[in-house]
């Protein structure tokens, strides 16, 4: 199991029994260089711990901990003395990104624990002779003899529809996933999941003055708290708004140039080099730029096998790519992720509220209308194309419209393509609240660990690069939730209480730009890079999907009667998935 996630930690590596509890791991060193090895344990030895991440207040837990006899410098060591100290609940004190195990040798107990928003992925199964098994990655639980390994193809549904399998299973019926801010208890054959957070409002400020200095004082603590560590530290720069500020309150902390990585295309449509261009420029960075090549096909296998989960967002090709590159250089690097879930960045906030103001007979015909034009049917990023989506979106019941926006394939999509339409079912994707606080989190609960999260993850840990996300900070998100709309949204500009608190560090274009995405040429590589491949690898017949709506899609895609590229990515990684992860799992030399 440890040599399938080597990758995870080259550093350091170990295997130590405890009674019946055996925990492996496997260490990248970032702190505490010398002595930071793992497993941990308390003073007599029968509570002892291994962990992946960060923890970012460990110096203040270690001078709590000032009776306790503490190993080196670093965070790991706090874990069993906390334990002693608080049972269970002790994850309530962690403030970081991780995934822990325990062992609790009097009591035969097994602690699992994972972040507040899930930063680092935890899965565990129970085999058929009663043995619990728990990992970082499904690569190594599928190292294990009796792992079962049935699919769910309602979870495989799910994934269509949406391009990633939602909630806590997976795509493997017996596989599942510790929940964002959860802990989960094992004793002998019994199991329970607990909570121990979940993410409210900070308390509301006077005035917008008030709110945009909170603002910037709460980012700017989450980016320098980031910012410790034993070896070398960049930041991964998009060139968009919540990456710039990342990069900019790195360079005003830090006494030497910030280390930058940005990835790009040869198409100008989908490169957005020259924003992080200027923003490097500006702050006098250390830039290195890496052009996606044009022989996709060529890559295509490492990044199927590092996603051992079926993900089907194609940002994962360029950021797999980033972090290869950024890890020439440096060992961690500071990302802008969560900054659209914490400060309200998704044109579809705007896109939902006005959707539920359009009658749905005049939105579904309007949608007919419009798919009548050749723009509205192949072009995605184009206005024709959106107005269609929106429409669709306007006429379908009100408890799928927020699904709807996130559907990959839609519902009559899916029933055409499944041998058995059975198997297709609606999304419902309702808000857990009112106003866009109700959106972002359903996203910080739903989109942002099922997909954001599980991508940034595997593709910078295949590289051993770890990723540190300052917008993900608790208290971040807890001050983006209580924002008063006006500061989240204003027309279809989104994140206003972030132009506005940093706005004398965001360069005028970036600045005034909207949402845009990482977009990748699908369209182009199916008609052409991976045209072949797509060929080969769909052509096979599992009995899942009719053959003949597979080869549609892609004869449509090939003429440019519609553009399909987005569908036929998901189908082709869930095919890779299956290939590369359940039938033949990949063997690695112990």
């Amino acid at each position: 199991m440890r040599a399938t996630i080597v990758h995870r930690g080259p550093d350091e590596g170990s295997t130590d029994a405890f009674g019946h509890c055996v925990l492996g791991h496997q260490r990248l060193k970032v702190l505490d260089l010398d002595t930071g090895y793992q497993p941990v344990s308390n003073e007599a030895g029968d509570v002892v711990a291994v962990f992946n991440g960060e923890l970012y207040n460990f110096g203040e837990l270690r001078a709590e901990l000032d009776g306790h006899a503490l190993r080196g410098t670093g965070d790991t060591p706090v874990l069993p003395h906390l334990y002693e100290e608080s049972g269970p609940r002790f994850v309530e004190r962690l403030d970081g990104m991780f995934a822990l195990a325990l062992w609790d040798a009097p009591r035969e107990r097994l602690v699992l624990a994972r972040d507040r928003l899930g930063k680092k992925p935890l899965l565990y199964t129970r085999l058929a002779d009663g043995t619990f098994a728990f990992a970082s990655e499904l690569k190594a639980l599928l190292r294990l003899p009796g792992v079962p390994r049935e699919i769910d193809l309602r979870a495989v549904d799910a994934y269509l529809a949406l391009q990633y399998v939602p909630g806590d299973g997976t795509a493997l019926r017996g596989v599942r996933k510790v929940p964002p801010g959860h802990v989960l208890v094992v004793e002998g054959a019994s199991e329970r999941v607990e909570p121990y957070w979940k993410p409210t409002a900070a308390d509301p400020a006077a005035g917008d003055e008030e709110w945009l200095e909170r603002v910037r004082a709460t980012v700017a603590e989450a980016v320098r708290k980031r910012l410790v560590a034993d070896v070398p530290l960049g930041a991964l720069l998009s060139g968009g708004i919540d990456s710039t500020i990342v990069v900019a309150l790195m360079a005003q902390a830090s006494s030497q140039p910030v280390r930058t990585f940005t990835v790009g295309f040869s198409d100008e449509r989908y490169d957005e080099r020259a924003y992080a261009r200027a923003v490097a420029s500006r702050y006098g960075t250390v830039h290195e730029e890496l052009e996606v090549a044009e022989d996709v096909a060529a890559t295509l296998p490492r990044l199927a096998a590092a996603y051992d989960e079926p993900l089907g967002d194609e940002a994962a090709f360029p950021t797999f790519l980033i972090a290869e590159q950024a890890r020439r250089h440096v060992t961690v690097a500071l990302s802008g992720d969560g900054g659209d879930e914490a400060f309200a960045g998704y044109e579809r906030y705007v896109a939902y509220g006005l959707a539920n103001r359009i009658p749905g007979l005049a939105a579904r015909s309007g949608a007919a209308a419009l798919r009548l034009l050749p723009a509205a049917r192949r072009e995605p990023r184009s206005t024709l194309f959106r107005a269609a989506r929106f429409l669709d979106v306007s006429g379908a019941p009100q408890s799928e419209r927020y699904g709807r926006l996130m559907e990959v394939f839609p519902l009559e999509l899916r029933q055409e393509l499944w041998a058995d339409p059975a198997n297709a079912a609606a999304v419902r994707l309702e808000p857990r609240g009112p106003g866009i606080a109700g959106l972002q989190l359903l996203d910080i609960a739903t989109y942002l660990p099922g997909d954001l999260l599980l991508k940034a993850d595997i593709a910078s840990m295949a590289h051993s690069l770890e990723v540190r996300s300052p917008f993900l900070d608790r208290e971040v998100v807890e001050l983006g939730l209580a924002l008063p709309e006006r500061l989240k949204v204003r027309g279809r500009i989104g994140k206003v209480a972030l132009r506005q608190a940093f706005a004398a560090e965001l360069p005028p274009d970036t600045a005034s730009r909207g949402k845009t995405g990482f977009g990748v040429p699908l369209g182009r590589w199916f008609r052409d890079d991976l045209r072949e491949l797509a060929h080969d690898v769909l052509a096979g017949d599992r009995g899942w999907f009719r053959a003949e709506a597979v080869t549609r899609l892609l004869d449509e895609h090939e003429r440019g009667h519609a553009d399909h590229g987005h569908r036929l990515w998901c189908l082709l990684m869930l095919e890779l998935w299956v290939r590369k992860h359940v039938e033949a799992p990949v063997l690695v030399a112990a």
